[in-house]
C-alpha cells in the first residue's frame, strides 16, 4: 500500500511540475490577457488540485468512519461532541439570531431566513471561539500551576 501511495504521489507531482513549468514559461501577462491560454495552462493545473483534494477528503472520511465504527469509546465521544455542537447551533439559531430582510449591494434582497442563518452562523462561530480560547487559557494556567 505504501509503495502504491508513493508511486501515485510521484506521478501527480511530475504532472503538476509539468503544468507549473508551462505556466511559468508562458508568463503572467500572457496568461492574464489570453483566455484560451488560461484554459489550456491553468485549468488542468486546477483540475489536478481538485482531484487530489477530492481523493484526500474521501480517504480521510472513510478511515475516520472506519475508526469510529470499530471503537465504541471513540463512537461515544464523537456522538457527544456532535451533540454538543448541534445544541450550540440550536441555541445560536433559536436564541440569538434575528432575521431581517436586508438589501444587498447588487440590488437583491437577503431573505429573513437567510439573514437568520447568517446571524446564527456568526453566533456559533463566536461561541466556538470563546470555548477554544477558554480551554486554551484553562490548560495553560493548569500547566503553569503544576
Amino acid at each position: 500500500m505504501n509503495k502504491i501511495v508513493k508511486i501515485v504521489a510521484g506521478v501527480v507531482g511530475v504532472i503538476a511540475i509539468f503544468f507549473l513549468v508551462r505556466i511559468i514559461g508562458a508568463g503572467d501577462d500572457a496568461i492574464e490577457n489570453d483566455i484560451a491560454l488560461q484554459g489550456s495552462l491553468v485549468s488542468p493545473f486546477m483540475y489536478i488540485a481538485y482531484i487530489v483534494l477530492a481523493i484526500t477528503v474521501i480517504i480521510v472520511a472513510l478511515f475516520s468512519l472506519k475508526n469510529i465504527a470499530t471503537r465504541p469509546k471513540v463512537l461515544m465521544a464523537t456522538l457527544k461532541n456532535v451533540g454538543a455542537f448541534l445544541v450550540l447551533a440550536a441555541i445560536a439559531y433559536f436564541g440569538f439570531a434575528n432575521g431581517v430582510e436586508t438589501p444587498m449591494k447588487d440590488g437583491e434582497v437577503l431573505s429573513e431566513g437567510g439573514s437568520k442563518l447568517v446571524g446564527a452562523g456568526l453566533y456559533l462561530f463566536y461561541f466556538l471561539l470563546i470555548a477554544a480560547v477558554g480551554l486554551m487559557l484553562y490548560t495553560g494556567i493548569k500547566k503553569t500551576i503544576k
